[in-house]
């Protein structure tokens, strides 16, 4: 086993039994995808399915008018992840729900399976063989989460959804956006319809923007985390792990 999982055994074997020999509620752990399981971002699938429209004269101008959009994603990056992701989401109006699933296969194996962290699957399986349900937490899309799912062993996904209307992406976002303190939400619902006991969660990010999602669980952990985050993790004694980068 890794020495940067030993951390996670000690503490879920601490609290494997209640005082009355009665079996705790499963406890789950809540993984970040981009930055922390993989080395990617929202932007890496999106281009894909920009480049690989029926056309090269229709993925040119998806490009151009995402390039044109280009300054205010990336402030909206900088300052609110929702609309960065009601942004970007926006380059999918006008394909067809076909072509997305039809495309989602490569899409999975050439932009997010090429870019997971070598030890990523190490990380879920240690979680899965301790008994948690593992979720996990994206601004990714929906069919592109299921398939991570399937490939880690995950149990389930939080994730975007793209609206749909007569076939066909209309390019907005189905409520709610997965995305920034949203996320804290979404885990207390998802633990609360689970019988999870937060106390008893993990969760795992690499982004200060996610500090929201990790502090509503009682054991966060920091994976490869940015600046802020180390600082955070630093004070509150979080754990600190490394992911090594794709072979």
């Amino acid at each position: 086993m890794p020495a940067q999982f030993s951390w996670h055994l000690t503490l879920t074997v601490d609290t494997g039994v209640s005082s009355d020999d009665e079996p705790d509620a499963v406890a789950a752990s809540y993984f970040d995808v981009d930055g922390t399981l993989v080395r990617t971002n929202l932007l890496h699938p999106t281009l894909f399915y920009l480049v690989n429209q029926q056309t090269p004269l229709r993925s040119l101008g998806k490009l151009a008018r995402v390039a044109l959009r280009g300054p205010r994603i990336a402030l909206a990056e900088l300052q609110d992840r929702r609309l960065f992701n009601e942004l970007l989401f926006s380059a999918y109006e006008g394909i067809s729900e076909d072509r997305l699933l039809l495309l989602a296969d490569e899409a999975f194996d050439t932009v997010i399976k090429r870019a997971l962290y070598a030890n990523a699957k190490d990380l879920v399986t240690r979680s899965r063989e301790l008994g948690h349900d593992v979720i996990l937490v994206s601004g990714a899309l929906d069919f592109l989460m299921e398939r991570l799912v399937k490939h880690l062993g995950a149990t389930g996904f939080i994730a975007n959804r793209l609206e749909i209307a007569n076939g066909v992406a209309t390019g907005k976002l189905l409520r709610p956006v997965v995305a920034g303190p949203e996320k804290a939400k979404l885990i207390r619902d998802h633990a609360r319809a689970h019988g999870h006991d937060l106390d008893d969660c993990f969760a795992y990010s690499d982004s200060y923007s996610d500090v929201p999602m990790l502090s509503v669980v009682g054991h966060p952990a920091a994976v490869n985390p940015d600046y802020r985050l180390a600082q955070l993790a630093s004070a509150h004694g979080w754990p600190v792990l490394r992911m090594e980068s794709p072979s």
